[in-house]
């Protein structure tokens, strides 16, 4: 299974220890016209105007202001995506399921609500443990 890098093109605009702050000028992929793209470029485009700054492990030493290329493992947008959204709405629909019998429809209700807030604490205890390896972490590959 040899998946490809995803790789955004930004510009670095600050230095903290051993990462950069990149902004970034377009959102998704860019292979959004490309066979295969998931268009999440046009969806970034109309939630979140303008530029967006990210950090990224600076493993070339880039300087302010120099145009970079970074990347990120194959399958670690999903992780995170399913982590940020899965996980929650799984926790949601599990605690109607179960709130149902117990109380009908107003268990249903307390029962998506405690869902929702037992996987955010799931969610805030897995950040807090920092429980991501750094091969998942975004970096700079190199000057473009």
């Amino acid at each position: 299974m040899n998946e490809e890098l995803i790789t955004i093109r930004g510009v670095v605009r600050a230095l903290d220890g051993s990462d950069a702050l990149v902004e970034v000028e377009q959102g998704g992929c860019g292979r959004c016209h490309e066979e295969g793209g998931c268009g999440g470029q046009q969806l970034t485009q109309m939630f979140c105007g303008g530029p967006k700054s990210y950090h990224a492990e600076n493993t070339i030493g880039a300087g302010v202001g120099d145009r970079v290329v970074v990347a990120t493992a194959p399958g670690s947008v999903r992780r995170t995506a399913n982590l940020a959204y899965g996980i929650p709405l799984l926790g949601a629909i599990g605690g109607a399921f179960i709130g149902m019998p117990l109380a009908g429809d107003a268990g249903a209700v307390m029962g998506a609500v405690a869902g929702l807030v037992a996987a955010f604490a799931y969610i805030g205890l897995r950040m807090s443990r920092k429980t991501g390896t750094t091969e998942n972490r975004p970096y700079i590959v190199s000057r473009s």
